[in-house]
């Protein structure tokens, strides 16, 4: 097993675990929040925060699941793991004087490069799916139920946003050399979308509204996913990638 196989793994593990360790809490308490969501709800200081909790209330413990994995934890803690995984694809090596070396293997740039962007993309979106195939087993330890087919098509709308976020930020690592500045850069752009989403006058203008509670219990009522919104995200990503292509081919160590 090489290097990088072992370090896939690693961060699959590692994200796979994080995921795991905000659901399991969050569907126990489930029984717990069913009883105080309208306390919770007239508690919470922004409107828009109201409107998630009203949501969990009308839905149940759908709308409950998709706002505690799928946007508390695949969202916001998958475009973490994006940055994280992505910020030092080249330019982590640019800091550590081991470009050239790398460069040097008996591989093109082209395959260095996609090896890179497919070992933590894998690592990303894997975790996705592996902790929403918990779910239906951990609902029946506080007497729920949910059907497989919805959270495997929501973890697809899910892995559409963190993609998009990773390859932002390898472009950014191709094309820089330090990623510590180019994780602040990203995550400072995050941080700001993620408080325009929980102004009610600036939601709409926010990146999270792709992603957000409706779009996921819209997956769940009818079983389909939006490729109208899927469809340009995944266009984006894969763009975001033949820009890193080429940006790496004219590189210079």
């Amino acid at each position: 097993m090489g290097q990088g196989t072992r370090f896939c793994l690693t961060r699959t593990l590692a994200h796979f675990l994080l995921l795991e360790l905000i659901l399991v809490p969050a569907i126990l308490y489930w029984p717990i929040f069913e009883d105080n969501v309208a306390i919770a709800k007239k508690l919470m200081p922004f409107l828009k925060g109201k409107d998630v909790m009203g949501l969990m209330e009308v839905t149940g413990v759908v709308g409950y699941v998709i706002g505690q994995h799928f946007f508390k934890g695949c969202i916001f803690v998958g475009v973490l793991a994006a940055v994280l995984f992505s910020m030092n694809a080249v330019a982590g090596e640019a800091r550590r004087g081991t470009l050239e070396i790398w460069l040097a293997r008996p591989l093109s740039r082209r395959r260095l490069l996609l090896e890179r962007w497919v070992q933590g993309a894998l690592a990303l979106v894997v975790p996705v799916f592996l902790t929403s195939l918990t779910i239906p087993w951990l609902l029946t330890y506080v007497d729920e139920t949910m059907a497989f087919e919805p959270l495997m098509l929501s973890s697809v709308h899910a892995s559409a946003l963190l993609l998009a976020t990773y390859s932002l930020t390898f472009l950014c690592s191709c094309m820089g050399r330090n990623p510590t500045w180019i994780a602040a850069a990203v995550l400072a752009v995050l941080l700001a979308e993620g408080a325009m989403y929980i102004v009610e006058v600036l939601t709409n203008w926010s990146i999270f509204r792709l992603a957000d509670m409706p779009r996921y219990l819209a997956i769940y009522e009818t079983g389909a996913l939006d490729w109208a919104l899927l469809g340009p995200l995944f266009g984006l990503s894969l763009a975001l990638l033949a820009a890193s292509l080429v940006v790496f081919e004219r590189r210079v160590p």
